[in-house]
């Protein structure tokens, strides 16, 4: 059989969208799951849009999500080098270029920018022009620009009339295209870079890559690389398109909207196994409805499940789901180390050990945590708007019961405070939501007699006068 390899190939001009990083998860599991391998390369030949540090930060934020390359930077591998621009000085691009110039599937363009777009004065759409005027040049008047001193770009040349097809391993069924009405793009640059086109499918041949799986946005580039396929007689590998992810307020999921970036999610506290089996859901479905899985389990169960053909939607809630449900999952000692990061600065670690009980039933993401246990380390505003009528006597007297309590225990905190309540008559909802915003500052809290134990009798005391003096 042979070998399954499959590739991820970002390119190193900005954050690894979350689409990015489904595209290598199910990369990584489809050859995985074959025992095959799982290839990295960075296309970085788009200079103009190149960013620095971007190629470090691609591969570090991959390793936090355990989908570890078996051939490709940092690592090396036989078809070395696995970056492009590094690939560019050894003339790899420009040799197969020359190849489909000399056998006329492609041909010099002088033209210093792309075919204009001609606008239609009647109904004001654009329309492409498909056929640069370069391609009948003939070689009299080539050489002549040559001689001159112009740098050409190689064009690909199509032929009229013909059918480009494929079988989508991803969307099961077939698609084709006509010649006609497929561009013919530049394959490398003036400059000596390669464009995408050329690029990719020389480097899938080369480093005999069997499957791929890509975004569905790539799906209009299909025909011209089945085409360099064909012309440069490299075997065709099977091709996969996958969904688009969808925002829920409709269209793709994308930066103008909210947060798509890996690394923008990882900095909210979003915990990297949450944001992963939530990935792995967007697409892919298991056959028994599970939900829940590591990623040696989504490995293992890969192939039992379907990549799916219905775009899905981007659910904020579920993953918070997820990140509540792994956070639960932590012991106490492992979460304290996550905290941290997040919690006011100088926090003592035993202050905040003592609150993580009363916050992970409750907390969605690691940076929540200040705004549901932050009270613990610096005295909270109190909006006065927030208390109800009959606020002021109801923690005058909880203060007077407070300052006598000689036994500073929650179960003897709540036996007093829900006598006081009782003989009072008052509204139970009533008075603990006012001892709460007194304490706390907000209405939302932990559990607030576990949360007095904690803070001690004096500050509990010193926030409860702040409160009545405020009244």
């Amino acid at each position: 059989m042979k070998e399954i390899r499959t590739r991820f190939a970002p390119s190193p001009t900005g954050f690894l969208h979350i689409g990015g990083l489904r595209t290598a998860l199910y990369s990584y599991a489809f050859a995985k799951s074959q025992g095959g391998k799982f290839i990295l390369r960075i296309e970085d030949t788009d200079i103009k849009r190149y960013i620095e540090g971007a190629k470090e930060k691609i591969c570090e934020i991959l390793k936090i999500f355990g989908l570890n390359w078996d051939e490709g930077p940092e690592v090396g591998g036989p078809y070395a080098p696995y970056i492009q621009s590094e690939r560019v000085k050894v003339g790899i691009y420009k040799k197969y270029a020359e190849i489909l110039l000399n056998s006329g599937r492609a041909y010099y363009c002088f033209c210093s920018f792309p075919p204009e777009e001609i606008l239609k004065s009647k109904d004001k759409r654009r329309e492409i022009k498909l056929r640069d005027d370069c391609r009948n040049l003939s070689p009299k008047e080539i050489r002549r620009l040559l001689e001159r001193g112009e740098k050409p770009a190689i064009r690909l040349r199509l032929p009229e009339g013909e059918k480009v097809s494929y079988f989508d391993f991803v969307l099961k069924k077939e698609i084709y295209w006509k010649t006609d009405f497929v561009d013919e793009v530049v394959l490398l640059k003036s400059d000596g870079f390669p464009t995408y086109h050329l690029a990719v499918v020389v480097d899938d041949a080369e480093m005999k890559i069997s499957h791929i799986l890509r975004g569905h946005d790539w799906l209009p580039s299909t025909p011209i690389h089945l085409l360099l396929f064909k012309y440069l007689n490299f075997p065709v590998p099977q091709i996969g398109h996958l969904t688009d992810i969808l925002d829920p307020s409709g269209g793709k999921l994308s930066k103008r909207k909210g947060t798509v970036a890996c690394e923008d999610f990882l900095s909210q506290g979003y915990l990297p196994e949450a944001i992963l089996n939530f990935v792995m859901l967007l697409g892919w479905a298991p056959k028994d409805n599970r939900e829940i899985f590591s990623l040696s389990d989504f490995v293992a169960n890969f192939q039992k499940g379907n990549l799916q053909v219905s775009n899905p939607v981007f659910n904020q809630k579920k993953l918070d789901w997820f990140n509540g449900f792994y956070i639960r999952n932590k012991k106490d000692d492992c979460l304290l180390q996550l905290i941290k990061p997040f919690a006011p600065r100088n926090a003592s670690p035993r202050l905040i050990n003592q609150t993580i009980p009363l916050i992970k039933e409750r907390i969605k993401k690691l940076s929540d945590y200040s705004s549901l246990a932050g009270f613990f380390f610096k005295e909270p505003k109190i909006d006065k708007k927030l208390f109800t009528k009959g606020a002021k006597e109801q923690l005058l007297l909880a203060l007077e019961v407070l300052e006598k309590n000689k036994n500073w225990d929650k179960k003897n905190l709540e036996k007093e405070l829900q006598k006081l309540v009782k003989e009072k008559s008052w509204q139970v909802g009533d008075f603990f939501m006012n001892f709460r915003i007194a304490i706390a500052g907000s209405k939302i809290t932990p559990p607030i007699t576990d949360s007095i134990e904690i803070l001690g009798k004096d500050k509990t005391l010193k926030r409860l006068k702040v409160a009545v003096a405020l009244l």
